[in-house]
């Protein structure tokens, strides 16, 4: 008898866009907004297109928006891992997925309140990382209920499907001190 099991989602790494860009759904960033308040100026250093700064400008945000990819939006050419000059009172981002963990240590010392990053959700998990989030100010994950649209390259359209992977925003609050909560959007 020949049988044939799955073994989970294989890496597609002739598919993967080669600079993570995986722009966030409008939807994403408005939940976020629903369920955290910001007080100050905001930098989002990995704007790609813009689709989260326009929401956060929307929302009567002071926004920083760069990028290290000049993707028509924002100041180009600054790669948050390695540019060390700016601050800014909050830190709201989708950062590429391989420097994720860079980022959120970056963010933390380059702002003055919160980080908040959307990553996916099984970014929670691995021994490393979970010292990481202990020995930091982390303070919140809110996982979305409903799976968000976010595909490669492009903004998700409404006809699109709901999406493969499970993501979360991961929320830093300097200052927070005992184990992080979890909630649900």
């Amino acid at each position: 008898m020949n049988q044939r099991y799955v073994q989970g989602i294989s890496p597609d790494a002739e598919n993967r866009d080669k600079d993570d860009f995986y722009p966030t759904p409008p939807d994403g960033t408005q939940k976020l907004l629903a369920v955290e308040s910001f007080r100050g100026s905001i930098w989002e250093p990995a704007c790609g297109d813009g689709a989260m700064s326009r929401e956060l400008e929307a929302a009567g945000f002071d926004v920083l928006s760069t990028d290290l990819i000049d993707r028509g939006y924002g100041t180009s050419g600054i790669d948050f891992l390695m540019y060390s000059q700016t601050r800014a009172n909050n830190i709201i981002t989708n950062p590429p997925f391989k420097h994720a963990e860079e980022f959120a240590r970056l963010a933390l010392e380059r702002c003055d309140c919160k980080v908040a990053l959307l990553c996916r959700l099984s970014w929670l998990e691995g021994s490393k990382r979970r010292k990481f989030f202990t020995e930091t100010p982390f303070a919140r994950v809110w996982v979305f209920s409903k799976r968000l649209r976010i595909q490669r390259a492009r903004q998700a359209q409404k006809s699109d499907n709901s999406g493969m992977i499970a993501f979360a925003w991961f929320v830093w609050e300097h200052g927070h001190e005992g184990p992080a909560t979890i909630g649900w959007i």
